[in-house]
């Protein structure tokens, strides 16, 4: 078997496809330059990739490494080092190179692009989630790429993704795409650093993450990408539970997307997407990096709801609720221990949850003086882990 046999056959039966792009990649030889050729070539990979029916997405970071130039940040300092100020600034000046390369490159092809920005706190609320997938499938209907960042100049330090590899998976959640596609300074996941153990093996293929895969990935290092390998399984775990295949390879050459769909012999990393059965609604919840709040469950509603996929969590099996939380707003579910087991849409704030707990559903109207749903909350709400 060929070390990409299973990686382009994975590519060539998508329908959608999200790349993401690295900070390396796009930036030229000086600082506050684009990297005019590798866009040129990228756009000429994908037209020729929409040209058999596929649709394509992409995210790409580089707008803090364009924008270090115009702040005086050295390339010494990592971006999580980078003051949030300096950081949404200097993202503010690269955001406009960046887009403008593309823009440039994709004209060529004669291929209109859109720009799209976004935060975390947009794709973790339902409206605005929904909102954002009607923007980016109306761009795809009418043949426009969208080429989307996260919005380093408004987003928070506490709620924001941190890395575009988490962006390009919940983009993909997102859209339904079928594959990610991370295009790295790295060619894939390796059982060591290869760059200082000679002795480390490639993967070219994971079925199943386990702990061994993530003592694997180390994090990322001084220069200009947020993210290292940790970052890239952490995003292939959630592709991975949401039906999402995830392929990982080398794109600093220029043409590394064709070459990846036409060369037998680069290497990649493909992992292979979980059967998912899930509705975008239940995916949009367990895809939520940062929940508002969690309900601790006692042993027997943790049974409960293992036992059967019909059962709501009731407030009478819950021990403690945490945070401060709205009704309608995604919390977790843990067990005694404090170990996460589930995610879900509360019926109830966190001050009328706080009432109600380890209590029958039948005295809900008497204690909070009002008829409210009987679980805290309800099945088609909830996604167990």
């Amino acid at each position: 078997m060929s070390l990409n046999t299973n990686t382009r056959s994975v590519l060539k039966n998508t329908k959608l496809l999200v790349i993401k792009i690295g900070s390396e990649l796009v930036r030229g030889e000086k600082i506050d330059q684009v990297n005019q050729p590798w866009m040129d070539a990228l756009a000429a990979d994908v037209k020729d990739f929409i040209a058999t029916g596929k649709r394509v997405i992409i995210v790409s970071s580089g707008g803090v490494a364009l924008g270090r130039k115009a702040l005086n940040i050295s390339n010494n300092i990592a971006p999580n080092n980078i003051p949030l100020a300096k950081k949404q600034a200097a993202s503010a000046v690269g955001q406009f190179h960046l887009f403008n390369g593309f823009n440039k490159a994709f004209a060529m092809q004669n291929i209109q692009t859109a720009q799209v920005l976004l935060t975390m706190s947009e794709t973790e609320n339902r409206r605005m989630n929904l909102n954002a997938r009607e923007t980016l499938n109306t761009l795809l209907d009418h043949d426009i790429i969208p080429i989307i960042n996260e919005n380093d100049t408004v987003s928070t330090k506490e709620i924001r993704f941190g890395d575009n590899d988490r962006l390009s998976v919940r983009v993909a959640q997102m859209t339904r795409a079928d594959t990610t596609l991370l295009l790295s300074t790295a060619d894939g996941l390796y059982t060591d650093n290869p760059h200082t153990n000679p002795d480390a093996t490639h993967l070219p293929i994971i079925e199943e993450l386990t702990d061994e895969h993530f003592n694997m990935a180390g994090d990322a290092v001084a220069g200009l990408s947020t993210g290292g390998m940790k970052s890239k399984i952490e995003a292939a775990e959630n592709a991975m539970k949401s039906g999402i295949d995830m392929v990982i390879t080398e794109g600093r050459e220029l043409n590394a997307f064709s070459n990846l769909l036409e060369s037998e012999n680069k290497k990649s990393s493909l992992f292979i997407a979980q059967k998912c059965k899930e509705s975008a609604h239940k995916i949009w919840i367990g895809s939520h990096m940062k929940p508002n709040g969690c309900a601790i469950i006692d042993d027997g509603a943790l049974a409960a709801l293992k036992n059967s996929k019909n059962r709501s969590l009731l407030p009478i099996g819950v021990l403690e609720i945490q945070g401060d939380f709205k009704r309608g707003d995604v919390i977790e579910i843990k067990d005694s221990t404090g170990k996460r087991v589930g995610m879900g849409l509360s019926a109830y704030s966190a001050v009328h949850a706080v009432r109600i707990i380890g209590k029958p559903s039948k005295e809900i109207i008497s204690v909070l003086g009002f008829s409210g749903r009987n679980s805290l909350i309800h099945r088609s709400d909830m996604v167990l882990i």
